[in-house]
């Protein structure tokens, strides 16, 4: 497989000879005003800018979304993406929701098949039990995917959540040979991290001695307050930087 980063938690993935778009966040620099209530509001979003020109990253077969939050599925990828693009969702609210913006191939993402590649829906949280109590109808639903097939290594993306039982299930059900960690430490203001930050990539990187480890959803929106240079000094302070890789937008990694 070869994962590229694109930027935030967007990332094209080559499977199987399978070309997928994950969650993708395709607006140009500082189009968006920042998320309300989080760290850094007076930075306007996405915070950095795309590698790569549009019609390079949306030339897939698939698109992939854990979730329909504006970073992960925005008003330039609704525009931008072909509605006749076949779509995976975790629910079906969220399909409801792309079907809404005149997708026609949006399909569900627990069980499929496509082109030989199994897809399986793991769950998340999106923030701590707390964050969910105080403002879940904004946090909402998220997910995980699990990508298997015969000629592949196992790859999990873990999606927008927080180390907790959901991602310690996954690991242990089955068992990825290569993860993919949100791993920015998206902050909300008092209530603390909504995605990953390094020391769930630590706590990962324990309960998955198998595994490759990939940390993207880095210094792309207002509200992600850890660096990938912060990250790198943990991982060698750690001794995690055999199993650890935290690619640079553009950057493509193969496993």
């Amino acid at each position: 497989m070869k994962i590229q980063q694109i930027r935030n938690a967007t990332i094209v993935l080559n499977y199987a000879g399978t070309r997928l778009l994950v969650d993708p966040y395709l607006a140009e620099q500082g189009t968006y005003p920042s998320f309300e209530g989080t760290a850094n509001s007076h930075l306007r979003n996405p915070t950095a800018p795309l590698p790569l020109p549009v019609d390079q990253i949306i030339d897939v077969d698939a698109v992939i979304l854990t979730h329909v939050h504006p970073d992960h599925w925005d008003e330039a990828a609704i525009h931008q993406i072909p509605k006749n693009m076949s779509i995976y969702t975790q629910n079906a609210a969220d399909q409801a929701v792309v079907l809404s913006q005149g997708f026609t191939d949006v399909n569900l993402l627990e069980g499929a098949v496509l082109n030989g590649i199994k897809l399986s829906q793991t769950s998340g949280q999106h923030g701590s039990d707390e964050a969910l109590q105080a403002i879940g109808e904004i946090l909402g639903e998220v997910c995980g995917v699990v990508f298997q097939h015969p000629e592949e290594k196992t790859l999990y993306i873990a999606g927008d959540t927080v180390w907790n039982q959901h991602v310690v299930d996954a690991l242990e059900k089955y068992q990825p040979d290569v993860i993919v960690l949100n791993a920015g430490d998206a902050q909300v203001v008092g209530l603390g991290s909504i995605i990953m930050g390094k020391e769930d990539v630590w706590r990962v990187f324990e309960a998955a001695p198998q595994a490759q480890i990939v940390a993207t959803h880095l210094e792309s929106v207002n509200h992600a307050v850890l660096t990938r240079q912060e990250l790198s000094r943990y991982c060698e302070e750690k001794g995690m930087n055999s199993r650890v890789s935290i690619p640079a937008d553009g950057e493509t990694l193969g496993f």
